[in-house]
């Protein structure tokens, strides 16, 4: 939250909730985002609260992140009273003004401001249904101020489970899978993509069981990365944009029977960018709550709707008999992936041993994941980092490795970072960042600080926007000087915020600073300095980008 004048009421009312301890943040924009760190790290939800007007516009792009990747965050916001609207009060933005309800109407699945006090709670209990019905979403509720002083006798009543997070599935569409593997006589080469749509503990669970009764090779998108376990032997790492070899020869340079993608949109950076080598014998199956998506760039797509767990507890509970065409390609199956695995899990391993100075990203990364323990939180940050977390670091578990993947604002891992914290406090959190989201939300790290939650940033710091500058440095001086950044002390900014600070020049002293951050249970700043040259492993995804054109 961030304290303000139209949510005055609420801050003595926080005392009466001895459950709830509010986290103030330096900016509105940290505030959600670290709701939106919360809900994805804890699987629940999570909740901002900020003034009205400057402090809700403020949030907009933190909530676009939310949106775009289906998670839920509640947004509050206090307003004028409802009887003063329009009248000249100092940040007024009530529909008598600019009515910044209409502002996060298109961000959000609902976007309300509630008229009177005696419908609060009927309004706030419909946007948590709205928050978790289906595609998660984010959703805004705007308090007026006679709404947030006025009285009335309501007894809070827990939301029913039957309302929140069904996993529905239509189980006729989902028995295609069989007939088409059926009909096609001997296709064993299936493979699983899981994408946004699947994280979950229990949903993690079931695919496991999926993977291995049918011995599927297992992908995921950068959004579902850990969702199932890297170092199983049925995983083929990422696929798409930083994906890892094996994935992209099952997929792209194998004749692939079938590809079944459960909660996937096939967006531009999930389906690398649209190969046109992703033609599965039989197409692809795609399991998904909504049909939006399906068939927007490959003609050949089934569509099942449902959940993607509940299509994970279909298949692990159908029977031998129904599940033969399945079951018989086990063996083709097995002789198939042991020669995927034949080929490199990552591109360019040398670079994760490099000695050379400016540090490799790629040595950075690798470094970073051998001291951190299993079941370490990755946030990743947007930029050049981005790619070298996805392709190097390995994660274990559902919502241990978090991005915003969809929109993917610069900072937005500095604030989510503190929510995944607050979410999952046993759990060591690492945000992978870069010192252009330093200088746009850096000030999060005091906020981290204040409240003794051991949050460990890991700046790349390569004195540039590293993947705009990688794309236009060559292109004359000013665009090589636009996309450079000042070298600024980011181990002495975090010290100056009550964090503690290190800068990591040399290779041989990265392993000695992540274990004193490790180790130091607080707050922590580790500036390393880093090669902004260092080209990211998206190599398939810029081949397959050269090769795209848009065809009506």
């Amino acid at each position: 939250m961030v304290p303000g004048g139209l949510v005055d009421p609420m801050l003595p009312a926080l005392q009466k909730v001895t459950e709830l301890r509010p986290i103030v943040a330096a900016q509105e924009g940290g505030a959600a985002y670290m709701a939106d760190g919360y809900a994805r790290a804890s699987g629940n939800y999570g909740a901002c609260l900020c003034i009205g007007g400057p402090g809700l516009t403020n949030t907009a792009t933190a909530v676009s992140a939310a949106l775009t990747d289906e998670s839920p965050v509640l947004v509050l916001s206090g307003e004028v009273a409802t009887y003063m609207e329009g009248l000249g009060l100092f940040q007024d933005a009530t529909a008598g003004t600019y009515n910044d309800t209409q502002i996060m109407h298109t961000l959000t699945a609902e976007s309300y401001s509630v008229p009177d006090v005696r419908l609060l709670a009927h309004k706030l209990k419909g946007a948590v249904k709205q928050m978790l019905d289906g595609a998660r979403a984010p959703v805004h509720l705007s308090l007026p101020r006679d709404v947030q002083t006025g009285e009335v006798d309501v007894e809070p009543v827990a939301t029913a489970p039957k309302y929140l997070g069904s996993e529905a599935l239509d189980v006729k569409a989902a028995a295609q899978l069989f007939g088409m593997l059926k009909d096609a006589g001997n296709a064993p080469r299936v493979a699983l993509l899981v994408g946004g749509g699947a994280i979950a503990d229990d949903t993690a669970t079931d695919l496991l069981e999926v993977a291995e009764r049918y011995h599927l090779p297992i992908m995921t998108t950068e959004h579902a990365k850990g969702t199932f376990p890297e170092d199983h032997e049925l995983s083929l790492g990422v696929f798409g944009y930083a994906g890892s070899p094996q994935a992209t020869q099952a997929v792209l340079k194998q004749p692939l029977d079938l590809l079944v993608a459960l909660g996937v949109t096939l967006n531009v950076r999930d389906a690398m960018y649209w190969s046109d080598e992703l033609r599965p014998k039989l197409g692809i199956l795609t399991v998904n709550v909504s049909s939006v998506h399906v068939g927007c760039h490959f003609d050949d797509e089934t569509f099942v709707r449902g959940h993607a767990g509940a299509f994970f507890r279909w298949l692990k509970e159908v029977s031998d008999k129904a599940a033969e065409p399945l079951i018989s390609g086990i063996d083709e199956r097995r002789k198939w992936i042991k020669e995927l695995r034949t080929h490199p899990r990552y591109f360019d391993l040398e670079n994760t041993t490099s000695d050379q100075t400016p540090i490799h990203p790629a040595r950075m990364v690798v470094e970073c994941r051998k001291v951190m323990p299993r079941d370490t939180i990755a946030i990743i940050d947007s930029g050049a980092h981005r790619a070298f977390g996805v392709h190097y670091w390995d994660s274990f578990g559902p919502r241990k490795f978090i991005t915003a993947a969809a929109l993917g604002p610069m900072g937005w891992g500095l604030g989510s970072g503190i929510g995944a914290k607050a979410a999952s406090p046993d759990s060591p959190v690492v945000v992978f960042t870069g010192d252009g989201c330093m200088r746009m939300h850096g000030m999060e790290v005091q906020t981290s600080a204040r409240y003794g939650l051991p949050v460990i940033y890991v700046i790349s710091n390569n004195r540039a926007l590293g993947n705009v500058w990688l794309r236009v440095h060559n292109e004359g001086p000013i665009p090589d000087e636009i996309t450079s950044t000042s070298d600024i002390d980011w181990a002495g900014f975090g010290r100056a915020l009550g964090a503690e600070g290190i800068k990591v020049t040399k290779p041989d002293e990265l392993t000695p600073a992540f274990e004193k951050a490790l180790a130091a249970n607080k707050t922590f700043v580790i500036d390393i300095r880093t090669d902004r040259a260092a080209a990211t492993p998206v190599e398939p995804y810029h081949a397959a980008l050269e090769e795209w054109s848009y065809q009506e």
